[in-house]
């Protein structure tokens, strides 16, 4: 069950020698209307508690995880959604900055072979911190592509006479102080709001002195045709709607990978699913099954302002006058996979997708000993990654609650099976003996370090032989590995959506 807190409480759980015990019935709460809720009522055994009711699973949303995590006490069996410090890995500055750390620790460790393995996230600045520093970089390079990336925060709330704001210390957002108390209300952006191009540096400058930032605004309510040009007009709400907003918003500066690897001419981005389930150790699951994001027109770099060109995501693409609602604009990545075997040859093919398996060991790595590892979390992640044309990958960001909302029926398919084997690890009814290497969809990728496809412990003195228990993209029957459960195999996947030259 979980409660409120006692003030006097320090600490989590039972007494430590009870082991868990098989359960008949699971509580559940979740806010999300979408497959998850599906899924969750549907699950055998799984019980609907709603409003104040005492729950033993929960797939919260990251404010109830802020706002409550810290004054809730949850005894050994119950399970929450995220881990408390996810933005540490989920927020693009600090990916960035602890990837930079990290790298710099394999280096000194390592060496700069190692070291060269974090190389798939492109070069990244904080802005406006690191401003003079962007600048310095520009200028090198000129004529290069940039993309600007808002980080996550927007504050909001009514202005008051006696109002304040202030940053308190921790790595979560601005508050607002008024005479009576404070509040913090953190909008996360995502779906391409807020993201621009540009290649001039009187852009950045623009922005950095606020002008940018208010027009901005105009992508929240786009015209007939969107763009992602930050000279877009501003939108039509209210001066004294305006008067009570308080924008306190950073962005990220990013090198734009201007040679993307094509299909149909159309850009694209992979989305991928990893499964943690601890830090400490690191214990990580990677789904096979995901799918590509195309865009619905055909990529060229002489119009940096038109974003279905360059942003791959639905809810942009959607929008589109050129979108098919019944084809979509996905592939799901065995169909991607067995593409480029097909145009490259299974090596390059192979070659590729452990370059991938590497981007997600390195980044969970990256954040182990900041996170914090508490028991009672697991988080599914959602991985961007872009391919270039010499088939090289790179980490676009990850994402801390990737859309579970289906755009189609294959779509639906894909993220109902998902969250199912996600259920199947958590493991709220205690079924699993903890040897599995593979759990429906999911294969055990990372535990305490790397785990191998074959049977029996492997020799990691040379690593030769040695081959990752990683199968993305290699969808086959998909199993259980335990009796209490039968799974039956997903209907075949549609043939719809194929991009076109």
């Amino acid at each position: 069950m979980s409660r409120p807190k006692n003030q006097n409480y320090k600490g989590h759980g039972l007494s430590k020698g009870k082991e868990r015990e098989q359960r008949a019935s699971i509580r559940f709460k979740t806010t999300l209307m979408n497959t998850l809720m599906d899924v969750l009522r549907h699950r055998p055994g799984w019980v609907e508690v709603k409003d104040e009711g005492e729950w033993d699973f929960y797939w919260c949303d990251v404010s109830w995880l802020r706002e409550n995590f810290d004054h809730t006490y949850m005894d050994e069996h119950v399970r929450i959604s995220h881990f408390r410090n996810h933005y540490e890995l989920t927020r693009k500055n600090y990916m960035v900055k602890n990837l930079k750390r990290f790298r710099k620790q394999l280096e000194r460790e390592a060496g700069k072979l190692e070291a060269a393995k974090c190389d798939f996230f492109p070069k990244t600045f904080e802005m406006p911190c690191e401003y003079h520093l962007f600048v310095e970089e520009f200028r090198k390079n000129p004529g290069i592509t940039w993309i600007m990336k808002p980080f996550g925060q927007h504050l909001t709330g009514k202005s008051h006479r006696h109002s304040s704001i202030y940053w308190d210390g921790s790595r979560e957002g601005w508050r607002i102080r008024f005479q009576a108390g404070s509040f913090t209300q953190l909008v996360a952006r995502s779906q391409g709001k807020g993201i621009f191009l540009f290649r001039r540096l009187k852009d950045i400058m623009d922005w950095r002195k606020g002008t940018a930032g208010k027009k901005l605004t105009g992508l929240e309510a786009p015209p007939a045709r969107n763009t992602v040009n930050p000279s877009s007009s501003h939108d039509s709400r209210s001066s004294d709607d305006q008067k009570d907003e308080i924008p306190v918003e950073n962005y990220v500066a990013q090198r734009y990978i201007e040679n993307p690897y094509l299909i149909g001419g159309r850009k694209f981005d992979l989305r991928v699913y990893v499964l943690v389930m601890s830090y400490i150790p690191l214990r990580a699951w990677l789904y096979r099954d995901g799918f590509a994001r195309f865009s619905n027109t055909r990529f060229t770099l002489s119009s940096i302002d038109d974003q279905y060109v360059h942003l791959t995501n639905v809810a942009v693409q959607k929008t589109s006058p050129d979108y098919h609602p019944k084809k979509g604009c996905k592939w799901m990545l065995q169909r991607f996979r067995q593409y480029l075997a097909s145009k490259h040859g299974p090596e390059a093919v192979e070659a590729l997708f452990s370059d991938m398996d590497n981007i997600f060991v390195r980044s969970l790595q990256s954040v182990q000993k900041v996170i914090i590892s508490d028991k009672h979390c697991f988080e599914l992640y959602g991985y961007d990654i872009l391919i270039d044309q010499n088939l090289k990958p790179w980490l676009l960001e990850v994402n801390a609650s990737p859309s579970l909302t289906a755009s189609s029926q294959e779509d639906y398919e894909l993220k109902t099976c998902l969250l199912e084997d996600t259920l199947h690890v958590v493991d709220m009814e205690a079924r699993l003996t903890g040897r599995e290497k593979r759990v429906g969809g999911f294969d055990l990728m990372w535990n305490d370090g790397p785990v191998s496809r074959e049977e029996g412990t492997p020799d990691l003195s040379g690593m030769g032989n040695f081959v990752t228990n990683t199968h993305l993209g290699r969808t086959a029957c998909r199993l259980l590995e335990t009796p209490e459960v039968t799974y039956l195999p997903p209907k075949p996947w549609a043939t719809a959506g194929t991009p076109t030259s």
